[in-house]
């Protein structure tokens, strides 16, 4: 049944509790935000949801210039249409993408009709802050999951102490799931590329497919199987590198 449908009758798969949430297509709701011109966010995560980060879709009717970031915040972007460039002369492509730094002077832009996918969180600084980092999930080797070779991930940040957040691709032969019912205390953002499948979040069972999105809490139980006859990908983020009793 098309998610058109659904909506006019007021129904949506998008499914919000306490400790995790999934966030479907046909529920987001596209808002301005100031210094942004010509820009539509769909704001997916956000600390109001109870998240440590933000977490957004966004789309650009023209080019435009990001204002800077607030202090203290980070980013990381992944371009999903058209191109992004930096100040430091990198352009960014389709699923090409960028950390950029707290306080930093470089600034993003995205050409028109440019779609990415934007984080931001409160940067925990440990030592020296990294430079930005700059990439092509093309460009990436993948490493099987646990020995798994049917499921595979991209890490696009280096194994760093220096990074607080982890950004990672995930890619599910059909049938291929997670080895077990993971929980721990770092939190998740996820949006769903390729594919589809199961997804379990506390004791809940979701159906997702491409355009999906989840937020996943600390310590939530969390299990994806994919499904289908195509392979199934995921960009995924974590907080990392952290103790479980630092700042929040």
């Amino acid at each position: 049944m098309p998610d058109t449908f659904l909506s006019q009758f007021g129904q949506t798969r998008s499914d919000i509790k306490a400790r995790h949430a999934l966030l479907t297509p046909e529920s987001h709701e596209w808002i301005t935000q100031p210094g942004w011109s010509d820009t539509a966010f769909a704001f997916l995560i956000s600390p109001d949801l109870g998240a440590k980060f933000a977490m957004a879709l966004v789309s650009c009717d023209q080019a435009i210039t990001a204002p800077s970031a607030a202090p203290g915040i980070a980013r990381f972007v992944f371009c999903t249409k058209g191109a992004l460039n930096l100040s430091t002369g990198d352009r960014l492509g389709v699923e090409g993408f960028a950390f950029v730094p707290p306080d930093s002077d470089i600034t993003l832009s995205a050409e028109a009709g440019a779609r990415f996918v934007l984080f931001e969180w409160r940067f925990l600084p440990r030592g020296d802050i990294p430079e930005a980092v700059c990439g092509s999930v093309a460009d990436i080797k993948g490493s099987a999951l646990r020995g798994d070779e049917r499921l595979t991930v991209q890490k696009m940040l280096p194994a760093d102490a220096a990074f607080d957040f982890e950004f990672n691709i995930m890619s599910f032969e059909p049938g291929a799931s997670l080895a077990y019912v993971e929980t721990h205390f770092m939190e998740h953002g996820l949006l769903m590329l390729d594919g589809g499948g199961v997804y379990r979040l506390d004791t809940d069972w979701y159906p997702v497919t491409a355009g999906d999105a989840i937020w996943m809490g600390p310590h939530v139980p969390q299990w994806f199987g994919a499904l289908g006859r195509t392979p199934s990908r995921y960009l995924i983020c974590k907080n990392y590198n952290r103790s479980p009793l630092a700042p929040r």
